[in-house]
């Protein structure tokens, strides 16, 4: 369990998630509601609005999509913004906008950019960038992003006005350096800067990460910081929240492995009732079974204003946000800089967070009716188990990375030579490309150092794991 509550022994914790695996709620008035945090305790919701020109703007001079400004229109912004505050009212999101949408003339962007600055004066939402359409690792080296990034939030300012500076970047992916670059130079400490279990997909691969934030480590974006010599202090945080089960699939493999809040993935590809039970689904891991564990919780995600082409999209955030107000009242829908710098108030380092989700699959896609998936998540690992909790197969281990081992972040891309992989796999990873070393197997199968690393974090997980049973 996590190690939150100095009140509690971290045996008297673990025996508690044991009660939880087995299905005792834990009381509401438990430790986790009686230490005083803005963070703990709570729900949060982030939702970020994306705004381009062209579909992929990689660099500043280069597009490998199509020109999007016949459906990037100031009216289809505002109903993405209608939309959101009658699924949220009172909620503030996050605009981000590219480097083309902050410096296109036409007069479809010029209106957008206003209304930016109405958003924010007006409604309270963050206006900031987003550099290399989600993928600037992969085509520029690390010194094009940094001068990219101080330019295009300079230019958000200008937009907003008023000496307006964002809390936060929304990135897609991006290195270490550039998030020190962040930290310490542009004096920004909240990033969204990777896609969790993202591999096969789109432009880029990066899975390996923790789902929930974390401080990374100056080796690799992907680790977290394991003391003072590697700390980053720009929090890092994942994009789309998904469905565990599914995000076990590489790329298509076994549905898709993106399936979760995407507007694509749910209503896009399943229609209105069957997306909405699968987002309510994902939801639920985190806004109740997640809440006991972790004391708070948090769900997020980037919709692209292109998307609301499909007409069932709009109405779609409406009817899912009004859902979550009546299913869990007192969520919290806050900007990303907001929530990153909420959750950077209670934790200065990673000594203290320890991240526990357990998953029974929805039926849809790749995620499994009958499967059950468990992940624990800190700064030294990331362990994910899952079995057939009908016919109560034995757990398997499907992830094991090591983040106490030394990691290397791909050298500079460019245009010319973009690079993908920015994975960090070592031990064991979920999307089972490695063949042998990535097959499933149980616990007593790891290595005699694997397993003392595992017990000495958690002596008691058999208990845990057999308390299902």
């Amino acid at each position: 369990m996590s190690n939150l509550v100095s009140s509690l022994t971290r045996r008297e914790l673990i025996k508690l998630g044991a009660l939880a695996m087995a299905g005792t709620v834990l009381p509401a008035t438990s430790a986790w509601a009686k230490r005083s945090s803005p963070l703990i305790g709570r729900r949060f919701f982030t939702y970020v609005g994306f705004v381009r020109a062209n579909q992929l703007e990689v660099t500043r001079d280069h597009n490998i999509g199509a020109d999007e400004a016949a459906i990037n229109t100031p009216e289809r912004v505002q109903m993405q913004r209608d939309a959101f505050g009658k699924a949220f009212p009172g909620g503030r999101m996050t605009w981000a906008l590219s480097w083309e949408a902050l410096n296109d003339t036409r007069a479809g962007y010029v209106q957008i950019r206003a209304l930016m600055a109405k958003f924010h004066h007006d409604l309270g939402d963050e206006i900031t960038f987003i550099p290399g359409g989600y993928f600037a690792p992969m085509y520029n080296s690390r010194e094009e992003i940094n001068k990219t990034l101080h330019d295009g939030l300079v230019l958000v300012s200008a937009v907003v006005g008023g000496g307006y500076r964002p809390k936060s970047v929304i990135a897609g992916y991006m290195s270490a350096a550039n998030l020190a670059y962040l930290s310490q130079t542009e004096g920004i400490h909240v990033c969204q800067g990777s896609i969790w279990s993202q591999h096969d997909i789109d432009y880029g691969d990066g899975d390996g990460s923790v789902s929930y934030p974390y401080y990374p480590s100056t080796q690799h974006v992907l680790k977290p910081a394991q003391g003072k010599s590697d700390f980053v202090d720009c929090v890092n945080l994942d994009g789309w929240t998904v469905d565990f089960l599914s995000a076990r699939s590489d790329g298509f493999s076994h549905g898709n492995s993106r399936l979760g809040l995407g507007p694509i993935e749910t209503v896009g590809n399943h229609g209105l009732e069957t997306g909405l039970k699968e987002q309510l689904h994902t939801s639920s891991i985190h806004y109740d079974d997640g809440f006991k564990r972790n004391g708070f919780a948090w769900l997020t995600a980037i919709w692209e204003t292109a998307l609301l082409d499909n007409k069932d999209l709009a109405p779609s955030l409406v009817t899912y946000g009004q859902t979550v107000q009546k299913r869990w009242p007192g969520v919290k829908a806050v900007s990303v800089g907001e929530f990153g710098e909420t959750w950077r108030a209670h934790f200065h380092d990673n000594s203290k967070w320890d991240y526990q989700f357990r998953e029974r699959g929805s039926g849809i896609e790749g995620s499994d009716l009958n499967d059950e998936i468990y992940w624990l998540m800190n700064r030294e690992f990331r362990l994910a188990l899952t079995r057939n909790w009908r016919d109560n197969t034995p757990w398997q281990v499907i992830d094991f990375t090591r983040y106490d081992l030394p990691a290397k972040e791909p050298a500079d891309a460019s245009f010319d030579h973009p690079i993908r992989e920015w994975s960090l796999m070592n031990e064991i990873n979920q999307k089972q490309t490695r063949g042998a070393q990535d097959t499933p197997r149980p616990l007593s199968q790891l290595s005699f150092e694997d397993q003392a690393i595992i017990n000495k974090r958690y002596p008691e997980l058999t208990l845990i794991l057999d308390s299902r049973s």
